[in-house]
């Protein structure tokens, strides 16, 4: 979705990402948790099942149902562990 974290660190409007589970945000509290301020920032294809959320008021928030893990590779990152390390670095200078 263009305007957050998730659009920012993939720079891109579409994904595809590797799965390991059946777990999935119950579409009955989907506009709960929207009006309560989270975002839901990456949706599968047919829009059914939520695939990420982040808090926009959080130094960094981003969660996914998926492993970013299985996709980076030692010369080739994947983006969300890159933005998390970027992130923690600037936390970690703010603190200094």
């Amino acid at each position: 979705v263009e305007g957050t974290l998730a659009h920012k660190l993939y720079n891109t409007e579409q994904v595809h990402e590797r799965h390991r589970h059946k777990y999935e945000i119950n579409n009955e509290y989907r506009e709960m948790l929207q009006e309560k301020g989270m975002i839901i920032s990456g949706v599968s294809p047919d829009g059914n099942v939520v695939e990420m959320v982040e808090i926009p008021d959080h130094p960094w928030f981003i969660a996914c149902q998926f492993h970013p893990e299985y996709k980076s590779r030692p010369n080739r990152p994947h983006p969300l562990i890159v933005g998390f390390l970027e992130a923690a670095l600037t936390y970690q200078g703010k603190r200094n």
